[in-house]
């Protein structure tokens, strides 16, 4: 067996309806706190979700700041105002509340506010300095799985992304509330569902860095998700149904943080910084193509995961790999959500520009099961249209 390190947040908190007393939890975890800073984006923050929150936090005599500015694949200028926000208001304990932006944007106010370090110098991985803030991270989507992971992703440029990767992200804390995710759409809530099950998917076939525990927790998030996103998105009110995602999406976030992603996040990013496609779609609809370029590599370990997605396949290795994509594609059916890259926006003159984009992503690319080539993700992205 390869030698191994897994790291990932200290503490976890699974309970529907924790939010509701967040001022007691953090007044026992964190007692030397004074002035509390609530990341999270406007569309949140008008479903009124946040005033029983910011009442609890204040019920405790702690002063609260909301920064509430953050968008979709945050860019630098949002991060870093951010930052400056915090450090002027002289915060001492960061709370991440949203998806994966607004969580990506509360980690890096975290190491950005007590440090003169820029955040040019901390793309990449390993390259943060010093400490950070306190840091909790409550999740409002069953997806990226950010509240537990070290990873923070920002928008560099026009369409360019980089990512921070460092164990300073790791938060203090997580909390799991499906009464937060009561409201989600069921489109939402199937696409950020299949983006959780990618997590689990391609860190039990990560070439690079896999291991024991990465591999049961993949595996149990899959389950978790699997079992309970067609209720999810039938009955969005099922708040079992909903904690049962949100687990699952923290187990595979802690999955990935430990055994990285590959090619379908590669092929991914591109979607979603050119044509501005959800983090959840962009996986969803490559997902099929990346995983039959990858059979013949990785088909052992796709029959695995057949157990839980296609129990009922039977024959080779490959047949059953099949099976799962055919799951997974009548899933994406089921739920309603687009399918093809035509369905948003994306035609045959594009296809060179993704590529280009795609192949840039070297960091998620070296993990795949099966090297890829230029040729290769353009046939992919083709075989997507």
């Amino acid at each position: 067996m390869n030698s191994f390190a897994f790291q990932t947040v200290a503490h976890i908190i699974s309970e529907i309806g924790a939010t509701n007393r967040l001022g007691e939890i953090l007044s026992q975890h964190f007692p030397l706190t004074r002035h509390v800073l609530l990341v999270t984006d406007a569309g949140f923050l008008q479903t009124g979700l946040t005033d029983r929150i910011a009442e609890s936090i204040r019920a405790r005599s702690y002063q609260l700041s909301i920064f509430s500015d953050v968008i979709a694949d945050p860019p630098e200028a949002v991060v870093l105002q951010a930052a400056e926000n915090a450090r002027q208001l002289n915060i001492d304990l960061v709370v991440g509340l949203g998806g994966g932006s607004s969580m990506d944007v509360a980690k890096l106010i975290a190491v950005l506010a007590g440090s003169d370090q820029p955040l040019s110098d901390m793309y990449g991985i390993g390259n943060v300095r010093g400490s950070r803030l306190p840091l909790v991270q409550i999740p409002t989507t069953a997806g990226t799985g950010s509240e537990v992971t070290n990873i923070s992703i920002v928008t560099t440029g026009a369409t360019t992304k980089m990512g921070v990767v460092a164990p300073q992200l790791y938060a203090d804390m997580a909390i799991l509330d499906a009464a937060l995710t009561v409201g989600l759409p069921a489109k939402v809530t199937a696409a950020t569902g299949i983006d959780a099950m990618v997590h689990a998917i391609e860190a039990y076939t990560t070439k690079h860095k896999k291991n024991p525990v990465s591999d049961m927790l993949a595996r149990q998030a899959l389950k978790l998700l699997w079992n309970h996103i067609d209720q999810a998105c039938s009955n969005g009110s099922n708040l079992a149904a909903r904690q049962a995602m949100l687990l699952g999406a923290m187990l595979a976030g802690q999955s990935f943080a430990n055994a990285p992603c590959a090619a379908v996040h590669a092929l991914a990013y591109p979607i979603g910084g050119i044509f501005h496609v959800p983090h959840g779609l962009s996986n969803s609809l490559v997902l099929p193509q990346v995983l039959r370029f990858n059979i013949p590599e990785a088909a052992g370990l796709y029959a695995e995961l057949a157990d839980i997605i296609a129990p009922e396949a039977k024959g080779s290795a490959e047949a059953r790999s099949h099976a799962v994509i055919v799951e997974l594609e009548e899933l994406a059916l089921r739920t309603g959500i687009e399918t093809r890259l035509r369905q948003v926006g994306i035609s045959e003159n594009d296809l060179d520009a993704l590529t280009s984009a795609a192949m840039l992503q070297t960091r998620l690319l070296g993990n795949n099961p099966r090297e890829v080539s230029y040729a290769d993700a353009r046939a992919i992205y083709a075989a997507a249209l």
